[in-house]
């Protein structure tokens, strides 16, 4: 089996024995788990370097909410919820790597002069066609994500044929056309987008046929973190609620192919991937 590798940064990441954590900063008022926790500059922060010492290879850095329904936010108000945020975590710490959530070409470019190495668009680099062309010049690390219409539309009837072959042909596509806008092969990777327009039964088909999506062997990355789908399986509204399917699935996911976990709760999951990894013998 060939090694799966990521590069973003400056260096190529072997991900092939140990799964890499990316926790999850959101600076919004309204994103569905934890919106308005981290709402200044300072408080994000703080919470940045503890997911860090708690094992966080990533940290992603998102100023607007995808939730189902959210509203969306401007530029410049997306711009000046994660600018400062990036600018002073980059500062206070060189050993995480900054991932900048956001589907938007102008925000991701000063996340990348801010510091951030990463660029995760929810979109997969269909919402903004100076997405992929940013990319290839600044030769940062690019998570394609697939999401069936919008946040504002994306639960209303999802519906797929057969949603594995589809989210992989989609992934296809895209792995095209990023190279041809120039995009080095290596700094991709892919994200099946849990939740973002998908039933409970289409989010069980990609988690159970994992392994399936996966496109020239690129990365994985998978975020089933807190999610609804999880609340429905297991009878619980609250998503601060849901920890324990969320590191039952981490685990999991792990021996299904998963390379990178997005993830709230970075202890825990972390507990979970490295003993994971121990039993299958992969770390």
């Amino acid at each position: 089996m060939a090694p799966v590798l990521w590069k973003f940064g400056g260096e190529t990441h072997d991900l092939s024995a140990r799964a890499m954590i990316m926790g999850v900063l959101n600076v919004t008022p309204d994103s569905f788990s934890d919106g308005g926790r981290f709402c200044s500059t300072e408080t994000a922060v703080a919470h940045a370097l503890q997911m860090i010492e708690e094992g966080a290879g990533v940290i992603d850095v998102g100023g607007e909410s995808t939730r189902p329904g959210a509203t969306p936010v401007s530029v410049e108000e997306e711009l000046a919820r994660v600018r400062p945020v990036i600018e002073q975590l980059r500062t206070a710490c060189a050993v995480a790597a900054i991932s900048i959530d956001t589907t938007k070409a102008a925000v991701a470019r000063a996340a990348l002069e801010a510091g951030a190495e990463i660029v995760n668009d929810v979109s997969g680099g269909r919402a903004d066609d100076a997405m992929m062309p940013l990319v290839a010049e600044r030769g940062a690390g690019f998570i394609i994500m697939h999401m069936q219409g919008t946040p504002q539309t994306m639960q209303a009837n999802p519906h797929y044929g057969d949603v594995v072959a589809e989210i992989r042909e989609f992934f296809r596509q895209q792995y095209d056309r990023a190279l041809g806008c120039g995009i080095d092969p290596m700094t991709i990777a892919f994200d099946p987008g849990i939740g973002f327009g998908k039933t409970l039964e289409h989010n069980l088909q990609l988690l159970r046929n994992l392994g399936s999506l996966r496109v020239e062997d690129r990365p994985l990355v998978v975020g089933v973190s807190r999610k609804a789908f999880l609340g429905r399986l297991v009878g619980e509204k609250d998503p601060a609620q849901r920890l324990a399917p969320t590191v039952a699935l981490s685990a999991l996911l792990r021996e299904r192919g998963a390379d990178v976990l997005r993830v709230h709760d970075v202890k825990p999951n972390a507990a979970a991937l490295r003993t994971a990894e121990a039993l299958t013998g992969t770390s």
